[in-house]
């Protein structure tokens, strides 16, 4: 397994990662500089971030259903949460409609959308991609 910088040509495998997993395309192309994968053999999994200032929105988080349980969606996560902390960013938020007690065990916890920051509503996923029943979670530093 290898664990890198998503790049541009990359795009293809990964939005069709996000759309088998059900996950918002919007804003995610974007942002793919601030993207890692997983490559095994494939692009078998993928997490993505919106880094505005010191806060940012983790998004993407997605992994295939056969590389499932083998661990790559923690490391992608911890990876992606270490990048943003050495990038200065202080609140790490997210919203999720599937996942809530997988991110409690990273260490977000549920809060209410009014808890984001601010800096952090000019994502698409914010304003219209996530449907108004996902949850929000923060992590802060």
């Amino acid at each position: 397994m290898i664990f890198r910088d998503a790049r541009e040509e990359d795009w293809p495998a990964i939005e069709a990662l996000l759309v088998a997993c059900a996950l918002p395309l919007d804003g995610a192309r974007e942002h793919l500089a601030d993207f890692i994968v997983c490559e095994r053999g494939e692009i078998v999994g993928c997490a993505g971030a919106e880094v505005y200032g010191d806060a940012a929105l983790l998004r993407s988080v997605a992994v295939g259903n056969d590389a499932r349980g083998s661990g790559i969606g923690t490391r992608l996560t911890t990876s992606i949460l270490s990048r943003l902390q050495a990038r200065g960013v202080r609140t790490v938020a997210l919203l999720t409609t599937t996942a809530e007690a997988y991110f409690t065990k990273q260490g977000f916890v549920a809060a209410p959308r009014s808890a984001i920051p601010e800096a952090l509503h000019v994502s698409a996923e914010l304003k219209e991609a996530c449907p108004a029943t996902a949850v929000a979670m923060l992590l802060r530093a």
